[in-house]
């Protein structure tokens, strides 16, 4: 006989599973977020609860299948808006997939990301995704992972052997060059980041090859290492600004290069985009609202977060690089330029 729990009292699952006339176990399996039951009863089941307004508590039934729920991720620092955007968009995931994100930061130095990486070993994680990714190969924190057998996916970088969910940054790079090209600029310059992140390589790589594709040479003094920051982008303009021939054109490995190389640029009389055009990468929401609206290659940070969760939870037999692609957004930080 179907009961209804007492007024002011939660419900459980034994009030759900006998609303639905099925035993508290095959209640349990319906509800489970991981790996659903199907079948009459299972569907009566979920009927029940929603009409019901139960909500599982998904850590009992984490601890039933010995695990925690808990996914952590590694990310350079919190204070780089590309980071926050990511870590936001994996714990919508896990929230989704009734997991919790726990994020630590490691300043982007391999010594504190294993320091800092056991602390979250300790919690007893499901697993790691990990945005640090080097390709240098000193990355101890990924070896350990490696030698304990723990659950890990890459997201945003990648080192060249792990699975990955990234952007097609190849594609981004020639995108953003190629706008540039197309309205007549040639002496271009290029501002990555560090050399050790995948990201900032192929997005190199993209700008060479929309070079080579419109028959321009690359000027080496033109091309600039950083380290993705603001701090950075205006010591580059400091630099390219004072060669005895200027480039009409940047293409920054990201946004926060651009809003530095812009703000340097602008207080030293230079004119955006009349003087100087630039386009940035990841489209993070200061592009739309700048003085000079950023053109920006845009990303997909919820694609990313969900292709590295799926790697982390159902890992591929081999290693498995998953790519979204970028979409270049025009908007007036590029001039025309008239060609002779």
């Amino acid at each position: 006989m179907a009961v209804s729990p007492r007024d002011g009292q939660q419900l459980t699952l034994s009030d759900i599973a006998a609303l639905a006339g099925v035993s508290r176990s095959a209640a349990s399996r319906a509800l489970d977020r991981q790996s659903p039951s199907g079948g009459p009863g299972a569907e009566r089941v979920r009927e029940v609860a929603q009409r019901m307004g139960y909500v599982p508590n998904s850590w009992a039934a984490n601890l039933r299948r010995q695990r925690s729920g808990i996914i952590g991720v590694v990310v350079p620092r919190l204070t780089d808006t590309v980071m926050a955007m990511l870590y936001e968009a994996i714990v919508e995931e896990c929230n989704s997939r009734s997991l919790h994100a726990e994020v630590i930061t490691t300043g982007d130095d391999p010594r504190v990301a294993l320091e800092r990486g056991r602390s979250l070993l300790a919690q007893r994680i499901d697993g790691m995704i990990l945005t640090t990714a080097r390709t240098d190969g000193a990355d101890p924190l990924l070896t350990e992972l490696q030698d304990l057998g723990m659950a890990y996916s890459l997201a945003l970088r990648t080192d060249g052997r792990s699975s990955a969910a990234v952007i097609d940054d190849r594609v981004g790079g020639h995108a953003a060059t190629a706008h540039l090209l197309e309205r007549g600029h040639t002496r271009i310059a290029f501002v990555g980041g560090p050399s050790y992140a995948s990201s900032s390589q192929q997005r190199e790589l993209g700008f060479r090859d929309a070079m080579a594709e419109f028959g321009v040479d690359v000027a080496p003094e033109l091309i600039f290492e950083s380290n993705f920051s603001m701090e950075a982008g205006g010591h580059v303009a400091q630099r390219l600004l004072s060669l005895a021939t200027p480039p009409t054109a940047v293409f920054t490995a990201n946004d926060s290069l651009a809003v530095g190389l812009i703000a340097v640029a602008q207080r030293t009389g230079v004119r955006v985009p009349a003087d100087l055009s630039v386009v940035g990468y990841n489209d993070t929401p200061i592009a739309a609202h700048m003085a000079v609206p950023l053109t920006s290659v845009k990303v997909s940070f919820s694609d990313m977060a969900k292709n590295a969760l799926d790697l982390l939870l159902s890992p591929p037999q081999k290693p498995e690089l998953r790519m979204t692609t970028p979409t270049l957004v025009a908007r007036e930080s590029v001039a025309t330029i008239a060609t002779s």
